[in-house]
């Protein structure tokens, strides 16, 4: 009862904070999520300082209010106290509360001091809490928010209207909650900016399925709490999704992530996104950039290895303004089994994915695992650098399996997927599963969509995880039947065939074979008087003509 107060008390936060955007013409406007996100940020951090400095401080735990008991403190005291505190919390200074900004209110040019206190604290944790680009730069934990208001002679008004509202509801009893409430937040702070740029790039946000059926797969809970000190990663990351689901399942101090997304907007939901989850350690790993042009995570000029490798990487994506660049020697290894070539036409519909599939391979340390989201074909195509990857899967005995999904999964794109698991460390029978005929098909908006129960979400976990065969859903393969169907990796391709035999006796048998002679004779009968009347049809025009 209490989660669920919290949860209301949040999201009633996020749409007034989004209110206030419309009011002051932000509504739909490219910069409102920049606003929200980091407006929220800034609370979240605010709260989460008082929260550790009460638990810490009993003096600071028994003040009539926090911030007083912080202000009378000495420098070397709030900087001894700053110290006992955990690194997922941002190093504040009393003139960096929100009570400070609400209460100078009065003070002129107070969008300025606004805009000046977010930069500040951003520059203060500057080390743990900006986001790197592939070329070296920073981007910084806050903009200057009230220049996205057009209008200058509105914008110290604004910058009140939002403080007045975060000074409303303190965030501090959340911080005891679990990971489902965060995810749930996380997903409601951002679902009016989930869009995916046109379809060039993957989306913000996996559907909740795919998260928990990637996460149960590769750490199932037999390895809970026995899995530590390991790498994660995703190259095309989005806003983190499948990596908070993974972090969660392994134990989120007993992993660290690593991420490359070209998108400036994904990068800064994923920053978000890991100081919800108690993951700001990672955050120095949270590199935005083109992971297929410039991969960042190396280990001397080879490519980092990791433990766990998850992702929903971009499908069809125009990449030949850099095509040949990556046709180079270094990168021989890296995309083993070869580079699409530029269409003449439709440019757009350039298999990138071939690619991301390729750099995951060739970023997996020996004995590691990773899940990716593939459009189904790739699991059955005849040629072509698909059967090129699959091939080299089955002979170099890296496979785990494959999940085909219903179609509609991802409401914003009718393109079948399928999960493929890769595991270097399964020598034994590969597990194909056939999901497509699961689901409840409903409406999100205009698009439609197909959504998983829990129980059929279970089914395919533990069905995978045990590597049952179950009539028409499943079956296990070895490596040696997957060569001989062709490396296909369709589940459908391995059932049994199934002939229903009846005995009868010569009689039926004769009164059958009667039956279909003259059903035969009935539409070649049809098939005379149909061909007569089109004869007949044409004979009346040319007599009219």
């Amino acid at each position: 009862m209490v989660e669920l107060e919290f949860r209301e008390k949040t999201k009633a936060l996020i749409d007034s904070l989004k209110n206030i955007c419309a009011h002051y013409g932000l509504g739909n406007d490219g910069n409102e999520f920049k606003v929200i996100t980091q407006t929220f940020l800034y609370k979240f951090l605010n709260d989460k300082f008082a929260y550790e400095a009460k638990k810490i401080d009993e003096k600071v735990a028994n003040s009539e209010t926090w911030e007083e008991a912080l202000v009378a403190m000495s420098e070397d005291e709030l900087e001894m106290l700053q110290l006992q505190m955990g690194g997922d919390t941002a190093r504040l200074k009393p003139h960096h509360f929100i009570s400070y900004l609400f209460s100078r209110q009065n003070t002129p040019d107070y969008a300025k001091l606004f805009d000046d206190t977010l930069r500040d604290i951003a520059q203060t944790n500057n080390e743990v809490f900006a986001v790197k680009t592939d070329g070296g730069a920073k981007v910084v934990l806050f903009d200057r928010i009230s220049e996205y208001i057009a209008d200058e002679s509105k914008r110290d008004a604004f910058c009140r209207a939002i403080i007045n509202k975060l000074v409303e509801f303190s965030f501090e009893r959340i911080f005891t909650q679990k990971f489902d409430f965060y995810a749930t937040i996380f997903e409601y702070l951002i679902k009016d900016y989930n869009s995916n740029s046109g379809g060039k790039y993957a989306e913000y946000f996996t559907p909740h399925a795919v998260a928990r059926i990637m996460a149960e797969i590769l750490v199932p809970q037999a390895l809970r709490g026995k899995v530590k000190n390991v790498a994660c990663y995703d190259p095309s990351a989005g806003s983190g999704t499948l990596l908070m689901n993974v972090a969660h399942a392994i134990g989120e101090d007993r992993c660290s992530i690593y991420t490359q997304d070209i998108s400036q907007k994904s990068s800064n939901l994923l920053r978000l996104n890991l100081i919800l989850n108690n993951l700001v350690h990672s955050i120095p790993n949270v590199i935005q950039g083109n992971t297929v042009l410039h991969p960042y995570h190396k280990d001397g000029k080879d490519l980092k290895r990791f433990d766990y490798i998850v992702s929903n990487p971009p499908f069809k994506l125009d990449f030949s303004d850099f095509r040949d660049e990556l046709d180079s020697k270094e990168n021989k290894e890296r995309f083993f089994a070869g580079i699409p070539k530029a269409p003449a036409k439709a440019k757009d519909k350039m298999a990138i994915y071939q690619l991301f599939l390729q750099h995951i391979v060739a970023s997996l340390k020996p004995g590691g695992k990773a899940a990716v989201v593939v459009p189904t074909g790739f699991i059955t195509a005849q040629s072509g650098i698909d059967k090129g990857i699959r091939t080299h899967l089955v002979q170099n005995k890296m496979l785990a399996g494959v999940v085909s999904m219903p179609s509609n999964i991802f409401a914003t794109t009718g393109t079948n997927v399928s999960i493929l698991f890769i595991d270097d460390s399964n020598k034994g029978n590969v597990v194909l599963i056939d999901a497509s005929n699961l689901g409840e098909k409903i409406k999100d908006g205009k698009n439609q969509k197909t959504v998983l129960s829990q129980n059929e979400e279970q089914r395919i976990i533990d069905t995978f995880n045990a590597k049952k065969a179950t009539e028409d859903f499943s079956v296990a393969v070895s490596y040696d039947e997957i060569e001989a169907k062709n490396y296909s990796l369709s589940a459908g391709q391995y059932f049994d065939v199934k002939i229903e035999y009846v005995d009868i006796t010569p009689t039926q048998f004769s009164e059958k074979m009667q039956g279909f002679t003259s059903d035969l004779e009935g539409l070649f009968s049809q098939s005379r008087d149909i061909e007569k009347e089109i004869f007949s049809q044409l004979k009346s025009l040319e007599i009219a003509k």
